[in-house]
C-alpha cells in the first residue's frame, strides 16, 4: 500500500496564537512505564519547515516542505527514525517561474513554493516532487536520489492548490488539491499530462477552509487528509475509489501543542513505519521562528479512521522513541559550522530570491560579489539564509572586508518582513561596524523602510566577527542581539536589542542572512571564511 503520498494567504485568517481545548483522542499512559521508555522530544525539528509532506521507502524516511521566495526551493529532509532528520537537497533547483523570483524589476515575498507534494514510484524508482505556482500553472519535478540531480519533467496549465500527490497501487498517479472544494486529478501513465480531473467533497459551512491535502490508499481505502488552518484537522474516507465519494471526520480541533506560546499541530502527513505503527507529523505555528514539524503516534478504529494519541489531553511534549531498526549512520547536523569548502553550497543553505550565480563562489570561505546596487536590503540580490535553531540559537560570521569598496554595505542580518543587521559600510576609504534597524515592508511586501543607524564602531585591517543571537521562542516578540569582536575571542555588544515580530502573515520565520549590495557601484567583494550556529 502507499503510505506517503502544506498555504495560502488569503484563507489563513486565523490568529496564531496559543490554543486551548481538548481534541478527541486517545491518552498515552503517563505512569513509570511510559516515563521509563526512552523519548523523544517535540518539536522534533526546532527549525522553519513547513506544510510537511513525509513518507518512506524502505527503512528511510523523506519529507518536503514549503519555501516560497528562498531558492533552491521545496528542501528534501532525510531520516531513519522519524526524530532526527537532515537535509539532503531540493525539489526545486531554481525558481524559474518569472523575472520577480530574480528581484528582476519585481519581488516575489510570499509566493513561490506553497505547500506541495513529495513521492516515490517505485516501478521506476523515481521521487516526484508537486507543486503549483502563483495560481496559474502546476510543476512536477523528477530524480532517482533526492540528493538530485531533480529536473522537471512537465507544466500541467491546472494549477493544482495545496496538492497531495498519490501513487496507486495499479501505478496510477492521482492528485488531491483545492480549497474548501477538493478534487482529485489522474494524470497519464508518464506523469506528464491530466487525463481528467473532478470535484469530489464540498466542505461543509459548519467546518469552514479545509485545505493542504495528503491523498493515501491504506488497506484498500482512499483518504484525503486535510487542514483547517490554523487549528484543525480534518480526513476524507472513500471505500469506492479515488474520486469518491468521501465522508468526513475531525481528527482534532483546538488542541494544545508542545510548545509553549505556539499553535495547535495541524497541517503535515500520515507515515507508517517498517513494524507498522503510524505517524502523524505535523507543524506548530511558532513566530518569530516559523513552523516547527512535531510528531505524534497515531493509532486506527476498527472501522479505518485515524486518532491521534494524547498525552495528559494535548499533542505530548515528549513520546516514545518509534521502534525502527538501528539507523545506518547518524545524519548531518542543521547547525554547526560550515567553512565553505568543496564546490557548491550545503543544502541547509537557500538564497533571497534566485542568485546571480556569476556574483558568488564557494572554496577556501564564501566569496560574496556585490550584485546590486540599493539602498533596500529586499531589493538586492545574493542574501543567503539560513535557518534559526529555535528556542535560541546564536550566528557567529568571520568576515574578510578587505575587498569592499565605497558604498558597499556587507553583514549579517535577522531577516524577515521586519529585519535589522550588523555589518560594516565602507564610505570615504573607511570602513565602520554598525547595526541597523529598521527595515521594514507592508502587507503587500514592499518596502516602507529601508533601515536606520542605530550604533557603530570604527574598525580596522581586513577582518572582523559579527554574531546574531535570536530568540525565536513563539507567544510575543522577542529579541534579537547584536555584537561583534576583532579578535574572534572577545566580543562587543553594538546597539540595543531588536525586537523579532511575531504576526504570522509572512508565513516563513526569521533567518540569519549573510548579504553584500552596493549603494555607489559594483565591484567590491567580502569573504565569509567561517559561519557558525550555536545553541546554549
Amino acid at each position: 500500500m502507499n503510505l506517503s503520498w502544506p498555504h495560502h494567504a488569503l484563507t489563513r485568517r486565523h490568529t496564531l496564537a496559543a490554543a486551548t481545548g481538548l481534541a478527541a483522542g486517545a491518552l498515552l499512559p503517563t505512569g513509570p512505564a511510559f516515563a521509563a521508555a526512552a523519548q523523544y522530544t517535540n518539536p522534533v525539528i526546532w527549525q522553519d519547515f513547513a506544510d510537511i509532506d513525509v513518507m518512506r521507502v524502505g527503512d528511510t524516511y523523506y519529507a518536503s516542505a514549503s519555501t516560497m521566495h528562498y531558492s533552491p526551493g521545496a528542501p528534501v529532509l532525510r531520516s531513519y527514525d522519524l526524530v532526527n532528520w537532515e537535509i539532503a537537497g531540493h525539489a526545486v533547483p531554481a525558481l524559474d517561474f518569472g523575472a520577480k523570483y530574480d528581484l528582476n524589476g519585481a519581488r516575489g515575498y510570499v509566493r513561490g513554493i506553497w505547500a506541495s507534494s513529495l513521492a516515490y514510484r517505485p516501478s521506476n524508482r523515481t521521487f516526484y516532487w508537486l507543486g503549483q505556482i502563483d495560481f496559474a500553472r502546476t510543476y512536477l519535478y523528477t530524480a532517482t536520489a533526492v540528493e538530485g540531480p531533480w529536473s522537471r519533467l512537465t507544466t500541467i496549465s491546472t494549477p493544482y492548490y495545496d496538492a497531495g500527490l498519490l501513487v496507486d497501487t495499479d501505478d496510477t498517479l492521482y492528485v488531491a488539491y483545492g480549497n474548501t472544494t477538493i478534487s482529485v486529478a489522474q494524470l497519464a501513465r508518464d506523469g506528464r499530462t491530466q487525463v481528467r480531473t473532478q470535484e469530489v467533497f464540498r466542505t461543509p459551512s459548519s467546518v469552514g477552509t479545509l485545505e493542504g491535502a495528503r491523498f493515501y490508499k491504506i488497506n484498500g481505502q482512499y483518504y484525503i487528509f486535510l487542514t483547517r488552518p490554523a487549528n484543525g484537522q480534518y480526513i476524507l474516507k472513500s471505500s469506492n475509489g479515488p474520486f469518491g465519494p468521501y465522508t468526513m471526520r475531525q481528527v482534532l480541533l483546538d488542541l494544545r501543542g508542545p510548545i509553549p506560546g505556539g499553535g495547535v499541530p495541524h497541517q503535515g502527513g500520515l507515515v507508517r513505519t517498517q513494524s507498522g505503527a503510524w505517524y502523524y507529523m505535523a507543524f506548530v505555528d511558532a513566530y518569530p521562528g516559523g513552523r516547527m514539524p512535531a510528531l505524534a503516534p497515531v493509532t486506527w478504529t476498527a472501522d479505518g479512521w485515524p486518532v491521534v494519541q494524547l498525552v495528559d489531553g494535548a499533542w505530548g511534549t515528549t513520546y516514545p522513541l518509534p521502534a525502527v531498526p538501528t539507523p545506518p549512520r547518524q545524519v548531518t547536523p542543521m547547525t554547526g559550522v560550515d567553512t565553505f569548502d568543496g564546490t557548491s553550497l550545503k543544502p541547509r543553505w537557500e538564497w533571497n530570491h534566485n542568485p546571480d550565480n556569476t556574483r558568488w563562489s564557494v572554496g577556501n570561505g564564501l566569496t560574496l560579489r556585490t550584485a546590486t546596487v540599493t539602498h533596500d536590503l529586499y531589493w538586492a540580490r545574493n542574501t543567503l539564509t539560513h535557518r534559526i535553531q529555535g528556542p535560541t540559537s546564536t550566528a557567529t560570521v568571520q568576515l574578510d572586508h578587505s575587498a569592499m569598496r565605497d558604498g558597499d554595505r556587507a553583514g549579517l542580518a535577522l531577516l524577515r518582513d521586519s529585519s535589522a543587521w550588523i555589518g560594516l559600510k565602507r564610505d570615504g576609504g573607511a570602513t565602520r561596524v554598525v547595526t541597523v534597524t529598521g527595515l521594514t515592508m507592508d502587507g503587500n511586501w514592499n518596502t516602507t523602510g529601508t533601515g536606520t543607524e542605530v550604533a557603530s564602531a570604527p574598525v580596522s585591517g581586513g577582518r572582523v566577527w559579527l554574531r546574531a543571537n535570536a530568540d525565536i521562542r513563539p507567544g510575543a516578540p522577542r529579541p534579537g542581539t547584536f555584537s561583534y569582536s576583532t579578535d574572534g575571542i572577545t566580543f562587543t555588544r553594538l546597539g540595543p536589542a531588536f525586537s523579532m515580530g511575531n504576526d504570522w502573515r509572512f508565513f516563513m520565520g526569521y533567518r540569519f542572512a549573510l548579504f553584500n549590495h552596493a549603494t555607489q557601484a559594483l565591484g567590491g567583494a567580502v569573504r565569509v571564511t567561517r559561519f557558525e550556529v550555536s545553541t546554549p
